[in-house]
């Protein structure tokens, strides 16, 4: 640095991306993530330690924008936690076991199946899975490293490693020993493509439910009472299945008579059914409690010899939303079914096989999938005459959420968490987790908490953790060994196990020691756990415990902070919470912020096949990371709403908040260099401006501490957004000629700003920050880097209440009459004669007459607190938005309002007696004066602007314009600030004219030192400006 150029030289337009890899690459040399840990010590037991879960991501397929906005809020609240003093370790971690590693290698081997894997062989399928699940590793650290989100890789955690897998072993033995774990035969969501039942958290998530059409079947059952009860199903192929009706016993029914014979159906459904029964006639009406025990008989003859079937049931879950009242089933295939029907000893019968094709039960079309005999089975049935009604259904239906197959619900061993043991706790334990948004709590994930089911925890696949259980593989000496540790295994089986995955695993017997025979012999169940069971137990398998480091967890548990979007609720945080409670009796975290949904610029879904939303590279390369980062965290998503992310919104974010950041940089370096001076941090100036800006200051980094302590990252963006705006629309733009004269205590006002702004915006924008923040400080400090310094003391800024009262509303001021002046159609830089602020608090805009004469460009400003002498507001109802809410006191209201009865409580009215709502009035202003007149906005008060235009005035206005052409001028000559110039203007009578009256301003404000002007053909105005003697 040299002595006229005390800060670095800056340009104008900055690369964004270029600075942005230049840091990055930085960071890397300076190892500046592991120093900003080490710099904090973790105090006794790690009291001082912010502990942070990283969900795990699958490896197998490249981020996109969730992980993304997932990774930015991982990266913003630990920078931010890390500045307060907190010592915050990040650690990456992935999830490698489950449907999505094995559907992958499926279609990369070009096998499908359980019979095409076995006879691959396990072992080479599970190798297959085992590199696609890590393939794009360095992908993803690529992505990472490139959005600035500093986690730790190299210490990363796998759910395939051993030490992770035994401590999901040890958590299954847990259960299993407080009684938590059991094997039923249940009916569950079950995908027949991947052959294996899926969990009703994973039938829950957003991603779940497609709309698909079936065929809707009414169809009649023969009571033994001769009448013919209607059922209505959109799965004909469960009827050959049906062992039961259900009715509600609430329920009204009526009896239709139509040629000789009688139907049953709800009362409330007979419109639906209008076209069928429009020649019938009804001849009763039954409660359904008085159909509950009724036989008929069934449709099909394969199950007509089960024992208590073909009844009529009573269920709660009846429903006459639609079909008719009376529901089928079919124990085999749906829940209530089978609970019902099991109730009443009739048991149950699933004809189905593992890939969803019909046994040998149903002969008629045993082999055939479900799905395809169902026209085949409609048929049959309208060839019986039982069908009243054929149609289609349009719904939303589940999908296996990895092969996007439609699922079937069907009846299959698996093993369980009895959820419903210990619902009620995970319910009060919610409770003291601080979920953002807040609504959560109670809302989405507490309702889902109340309605828990038992978990199923198993599935019929290869790849993943094992089902730790063994059992006799003789029914006549029947044993049951469960495993929570290697040491037990090594125990029972000898030798040295280093790897737990099928099939070595399996290879693990031994004979059965409570056989005498010594014949029947140990083997493990084939089944493996669900990888949700795996990343639930990522607080604690991810360290090990409790095989080691029981210690650290027993202090740093449950962790401080998780995030993740809101499908969610259903997913990791839920099972994350049912292993905390079962196991430890307390929360897994602490707070969660749970987002919204990332959207396609179109508002739909994000899709390749759509191509509705930009790529993450281009983005990086165009606009820069800290763009993305802003457009994400700053949009209502981080308060659970949806948002699309589009081009538009980043390149937004560049020219609202990223450029005017860069721009008041660049302006201070400018000048202050043109000066020969350069800024330091300080608090004690006296100007006016300087002192208003150190107390917004202030108010920034309360604002944003706050935010940032709620985890309200939209909120801390809103705030720094706000600082901008008042940095560089205001402190700037009212103080060039102070830094226009190199005044000491406007730069250093300028630079404690700037540098404070880099420390309270570094979570928000941590690479253009730390780069303005270097450029500013230089070395005149030992952090080289934003993210190593502390968080900033608000305590250090000062506050002057009443100047800043008065300054708030000198601006709301000006922005009434800018936009007055805007509205007449009168540019800034022509003077107006006058203008009045009436407000009740006039005398505090007294000290700042001068910010407004100058800013307003007016030759009189006057303050006044009478406000009726200008005019006055007039109360406006609006009866659209009052009359549904006050009903019959409508028309009192309106009354009351013409006889001007009414008066101001606050931000509510009060009319005729009666309060009225924000939104349910507003005003008009009735004017009292000639000229333009608007209402202030933060005080019951309003201004006038005097809009004649004297031809003095036209012509000030008219030198006016000439210096901004001028300026224009410079710069495209590329002249340096501090540069003279000689000028030469030619232009009309008008242009003339007025730089001869006004000559002084134009040579003062262009900094010439000679200048004429002559007159020219036309009306265009030539300006030819030169760097004074060159």
């Amino acid at each position: 640095m040299t002595a006229n150029n005390r800060y670095p030289t800056v340009g104008s337009h900055p690369n964004l991306p270029e600075i942005e890899r230049a840091m990055l690459d930085r960071w890397d040399r300076d190892g500046t993530f592991q120093r900003s840990i080490d710099l904090r010590q973790a105090g006794v037991d790690g009291e001082n330690e912010f502990v942070f879960y990283d969900g795990p991501p699958f490896a197998n397929g490249l981020p996109h924008y969730g992980h993304l906005l997932t990774g930015y809020v991982k990266d913003a609240v630990p920078r931010y936690k890390t500045m307060r003093g907190k010592r915050v370790e990040r650690r990456f971690g992935w999830d490698c076991h489950g449907l999505p590693a094995e559907v992958q290698a499926e279609k990369e081997l070009g096998i499908s199946g359980h019979p095409e894997i076995n006879a691959y062989g396990i072992d080479r399928f599970n190798d297959a899975c085992r590199s696609s699940v890590l393939r794009y590793t360095q992908e993803w650290e690529d992505y990472v490293t490139r959005q600035a989100r500093w986690v730790d890789f190299e210490h990363d955690y796998k759910t395939l490693d051993l030490d992770y897998m035994e401590s999901v072993m040890w958590a299954f033995k847990s259960l299993w020993d407080k009684g938590l774990v059991t094997e039923g035969y249940r009916v569950l969501a079950y995908c027949w493509r991947c052959e294996t039942p899926l969990s009703n958290t994973e039938t829950r998530m957003d991603d779940v439910y497609r709309d698909r059409q079936d065929p809707a079947l009414t169809v009649w059952f023969r009571l033994d009472t001769g009448e013919r009860i209607m059922a209505w199903t959109t799965t004909p192929w469960t009827l050959p299945s049906n062992l039961a009706l259900a009715v509600g016993p609430d329920i009204d029914y009526a009896v239709m008579e139509d040629n000789g014979e009688r139907y049953i159906l709800a009362e409330s459904r007979l419109g639906a059914y209008e076209r069928e029964f429009a020649e019938a006639k009804q001849v009763g009406t039954l409660k359904g409690s008085e159909l509950v025990g009724r036989r008929y008989e069934p449709l099909f003859s394969y199950f007509d010899d089960t024992s208590n079937a073909f009844q009529v049931l009573p269920g709660d879950f009846v429903s006459t939303e639609d079909g008719t009242g009376v529901v089928h089933m079919a124990p085999g295939f749906g829940e209530d079914d089978q609970l019902a029907c099991n109730a009443v000893g009739i048991p149950t019968i699933c004809p189905m096989d593992e890939h969803g094709r019909f046994t040998v039960e149903v002969s008629d079309w045993v082999g055939q999938h479900v799905f395809d005999a169902n026209p085949h089975i409609v048929r049959h049935l309208k060839d019986e005459g039982v069908v009243v009604r054929h149609d289609s259904y349009d719904h939303s239906y589940p999908h296996c959420w990895r092969c996007n197959q439609p699922l079937v619900y069907r009846a299959i061993s698996s093993w369980f968490v009895t959820v419903t043991e210990f619902r009620d706790r995970m319910v009060e334990l919610n409770q003291q987790v601080n979920w953002v948004p807040e609504h959560i709590k109670d809302g989405i994930f507490g309702k889902w908490l109340e309605n828990a089911r038992d978990w199923a925890i198993s599935r019929n696949r290869f790849w993943g953790s094992p089902i730790p259980v063994w059992k006799s593989d003789n029914p006549d000496y029947p044993r049951i060994d469960v495993y929570g540790s290697l040491d037990e295994l090594r125990r029972d089986f000898g030798g040295e196990i280093t790897d737990l995955h099928r099939p070595a695993v399996d290879d693990l017997v031994r004979p059965n020691p409570d056989d005498p025979t010594g014949q029947s012999m140990m083997r493990r169940v084939p089944e493996v756990l669900d990888g949700w069971f795996e990343s639930g137990s990522m607080p604690f398998a991810q360290v090990h415990y409790p095989f080691e480091n029981t210690d650290w967890f027993e202090h740093h548990y449950p962790g401080d902070f998780i995030v993740e979007y809101i499908g969610q609720t259903r997913g990791w945080f839920y099972t994350m919470h049912v292993l905390a409670t079962a196991l430890f009796d307390r929360p897994a975290f602490s707070t969660c912020v749970s987002h919204g949904i990332v959207l396609g610029d179109d508002g739909r879904k994000m899709s390749k096949s759509l191509s509705n939303y930009p790529d993450p590279n281009e983005m990086f390369d165009v606009y820069g990371a800290d763009a993305m980062r802003w457009h994400l965290l700053s949009s209502p998503i981080l308060r659970g709403a949806n948002f699309s992310v589009t081009e538009t919104g980043m390149r937004d974010t560049v020219r609202h908040v990223v450029l005017p950041y860069w721009n008041a940089y660049y302006f201070l370096t400018l000048y202050a260099n043109a000066a020969g001076r350069r800024g330091v941090v300080r608090t004690d100036q006296t100007d006016v401006l300087d002192r208003y800006l150190l107390g917004e200051i202030r108010a920034l980094v309360q604002g944003v501490t706050d935010r940032m302590d709620e985890y309200d990252l939209f909120g801390a963006c809103e705030s720094v957004a706000a600082f901008l705006d008042t940095l560089t629309n205001w402190y700037i733009r009212r103080s060039r000629d102070r830094f226009w004269d190199g005044d000491q205590d406007a730069i250093d006002t300028l630079h404690t700003a700037l540098v404070t702004l880099c420390q309270v915006a570094a979570p928000l924008l941590p690479l253009v920050s730390d780069h303005i923040y270097g450029g500013l400080v230089g070395d005149s400090v030992d952090d080289d880097s934003v993210h190593l310094t502390d968080w900033p003391d608000v305590d250090s800024f000062p506050f002057d209440a009443e100047l800043h009262e008065g300054m708030q509303q000198v601006r709301d001021a000006c922005s009434t009459l800018l936009s007055l002046r805007k509205a007449e159609g009168l540019r800034v830089r022509l003077p107006l004669a006058r203008a009045v602020v009436a407000t009740p608090g006039a005398e505090l805009l007294a000290p700042h007459i001068d910010i407004l004469r100058d800013e307003l460009n007016v030759k009189e400003v006057e303050l006044t607190t009478d406000v009726d002498r200008f005019g006055s507001q007039e109360l406006v109802l609006n009866p659209k938005t009052l009359g549904p809410r006050l009903g019959g006191e409508t028309q009192q209201v309106i009354k009351a309002h013409k006889a001007g009865d009414w008066s101001l409580s606050g931000d509510r009215a009060v009319v005729g007696g009666i309060e009225l709502l924000p939104g349910e009035f507003d005003f008009r202003l009735v004017s009292a004066v000639e000229g333009a007149v608007a209402t202030l906005k933060s005080s019951v008060g309003l201004v006038v602007l005097d809009t004649n235009v004297t031809p003095e005035l036209e012509r000030e206005g008219v030198a006016r314009d000439l210096v901004r052409q001028v300026q224009q001028a410079r710069r495209e000559a590329d002249l340096d600030v501090s540069d003279r110039i000689t000028l030469s203007i030619v232009g009309p009578q008008a242009t003339v004219d007025a730089f001869s009256v006004h000559r002084d301003l134009v040579m003062r404000e262009t900094l010439s030192v000679s200048a004429q002007a002559t007159l020219g053909e036309g009306d265009e105005v030539e300006v030819t400006v030169g760097r004074a003697g060159s």
